[in-house]
């Protein structure tokens, strides 16, 4: 009885760890600013290609509190880098492309730290649909110590 109250209490403070670990990703006012210079976004539905861990309905609901109506889709002249895209010309990213409303791209920012660990950028995906792609900044430490 004893190894279940403590699996119950470790189980209890994973869960826990992980919702606090979320709202402070996606909710929470601390951590993250956006850059005044950053455009704002107009009121409107956009269309936004995911590659990463946004293909999980269960991550989108919870960063963008909706599915995004998702869609099978291909960038073509890319690969992908773990948690980026690089130009390849010949290549293929597939992913998925979301209708998204303004407040939810705001939140997709958010959780992509826009400005600070990606960009958000406009592109063609195959279709011919015009869609914004979250590609990563470099990194700080690189761009200080480049290797040679």
């Amino acid at each position: 009885m004893v190894w279940i109250k403590k699996l119950l209490q470790i189980t209890g403070v994973l869960v826990l760890g992980l919702a606090t670990w979320l709202w402070l990703t996606m909710l929470s006012p601390w951590f993250y600013s956006p850059s005044e210079e950053m455009p704002s976004i107009e009121q409107r539905t956009h269309n936004v290609f995911v590659y990463g861990t946004l293909r999980y309905t269960a991550i989108r609901w919870v960063v963008m509190g909706g599915s995004g109506n998702p869609q099978a889709a291909t960038l073509e002249g890319y690969q992908r880098n773990g948690l980026d895209l690089s130009p390849l010309p010949g290549s293929r990213v597939e992913g998925l492309k979301l209708e998204v409303s303004a407040d939810q791209l705001e939140r997709l920012d958010r959780y992509e730290r826009l400005g600070v660990r990606y960009e958000r950028v406009k592109k063609k995906l195959v279709d011919g649909s015009s869609v914004w792609v979250y590609v990563r900044l470099p990194e700080t430490s690189q761009l200080a110590h480049p290797s040679y």
